[in-house]
């Protein structure tokens, strides 16, 4: 009764209109000052104590350094080495979107700056070279959202902030841990490769079929300087992940390297941005920051609500009664999450769903590792459907074309993007074979 009076809350002050933020907060305090006798000094203490996480910090800063390679050059030099590599293919300028998406999701980890980046350049080139606005929309669309699941994902750390200091009952008895962000960082690596693999035979599929336009063959000498140009962007993969995994700095103190470094090329090596524009590029990260990090406080308090309620503790013990194994409880929390990102931007549901499902996926044996990359692939498919994906209406703004319209667009690649939900849901190996062969997972 009590989770239903908690989530009917939510839904409606949610349907009001009412930012998601501050729609968690009223509930919480509704449901607290009416329901309950907790005192408002432990509310107040708990919105503090919550935040002070060392892994938040690396949201801003991940966040920054995706806006310097935005605005410095970054995402044109990538786009013309992937041009090189794969160009003369069957539909050669989607193909270079989708790879040219990957390396660049894989350096900046945010979904919405790789659509920006990446299709404010490619789009028009692939509508100057004949082919179909739609084609051109729904590769970059789609492969955008490969920001989500490559590292450094802020929506991977997001979900380990979101379990942080939690634990649950295996379904031997067993306490069960919560996943690191260098765990989910190198998940999400041999999955984003597929996936990238995957929406890139869609392209191929396509415009090998509908016989769309190739480039000329660029020789080896073009490919080489194309890499050379684009190679200090690259080299932020490297920095990052070698830096982490080297234990040379953790995740956050990664974030903080790449923001510097990004700052640098940016500046000093590229030249593409000038000195006065860096108050500009500050002022838009503070503000997405700040944003993301309201969220995260509304998060917590709902978080502290639902272990209160102990509603985790009451679902998983409801879903042992009803008999759900594994293969149902999977399937449900796809069908959620889905539905979920009907009407709520991805941030937001990993914060508020992932306490939620922690406990119970725990319980059923499903490793904490393995349920952060089964959301962060369902948040994929949510930035690319109506009427909330902010993929959608990023990509709207570059093509001038209609939500509905660039719905259908995307259509093949969102059925190869569910396909791939499948197999990673039920596939766990494909998440946790790297982070094993590292010694990270056991």
């Amino acid at each position: 009764m009590n989770t239903l009076i908690i989530f009917s809350l939510l839904v409606v002050l949610m349907l009001t209109g009412m930012p998601i933020s501050i729609s968690l907060g009223l509930t919480v305090l509704t449901y607290l000052f009416t329901m309950t006798n907790v005192p408002i000094e432990s509310v107040a203490l708990k919105l503090f104590t919550g935040i002070e996480k060392f892994e938040i910090m690396a949201v801003p800063f991940f966040i920054l350094a995706g806006n310097f390679l935005t605005h410095g050059g970054v995402a044109r030099r990538i786009i013309h080495f992937a041009t090189t590599m794969i160009g003369h293919w069957y539909g050669g300028l989607g193909l270079a979107g989708v790879l040219a998406c990957a390396m660049f999701a894989a350096i900046s980890g945010s979904s919405v700056a790789t659509v920006v980046a990446v299709g404010s350049i490619i789009l028009p080139a692939m509508t100057r070279q004949g082919y179909p606005k739609q084609f051109g929309a729904g590769v970059i669309t789609t492969s955008g959202a490969l920001g989500i699941l490559f590292p450094p994902s802020i929506n991977l750390v997001m979900f380990s902030i979101a379990t942080a200091g939690m634990s649950a009952t295996g379904p031997h008895g067993e306490v069960v841990g919560t996943a690191s962000v260098g765990q989910l960082f190198m998940a999400g690596v041999v999955p984003g490769v597929c996936l990238s693999v995957l929406l890139g035979v869609t392209t191929w599929y396509r415009a090998r079929k509908y016989d769309y336009p190739r480039m000329v063959k660029a020789t080896w000498g073009e490919r080489f300087k194309a890499f050379r140009e684009s190679f200090w962007g690259l080299m932020l993969i490297v920095v990052v992940i070698g830096g982490i995994y080297s234990g040379k700095f953790t995740p956050t103190e990664a974030a903080a390297v790449a923001a510097v470094y990004a700052f640098i090329i940016s500046v000093f090596v590229y030249k593409d941005m000038g000195l006065k524009d860096v108050p500009k590029v500050l002022l838009k990260a503070a503000a997405m920051s700040s944003m993301l990090l309201y969220i995260i406080t509304n998060a917590v308090l709902f978080s502290f609500l639902m272990a209160s309620e102990q509603i985790p503790q009451t679902m998983a013990a409801w879903m042992s009664a009803q008999g759900f194994g594994l293969v149902v409880f999977l399937l449900l929390v796809n069908l959620i999450l889905l539905g979920a990102g009907n009407f709520m931007d991805p941030a937001a549901i990993v914060l508020i769903m992932a306490p939620i499902l922690f406990p119970v996926a725990a319980k059923l044996g499903v490793d904490p590792v393995h349920l952060g990359i089964l959301m962060a692939v369902n948040m994929e498919v949510g930035l690319c459907h109506p009427p909330v994906g902010l993929n959608l209406y990023v990509a709207s703004g570059i093509t001038k074309m209609g939500i509905t319209e660039l719905t259908v667009a995307v259509w093949p690649w969102l059925l190869t993007m569910l396909g791939f939900l499948l197999v990673v849901t039920y596939w766990p190996a494909l998440s946790l074979a790297l982070p094993r062969a590292l010694g990270l997972v056991g």
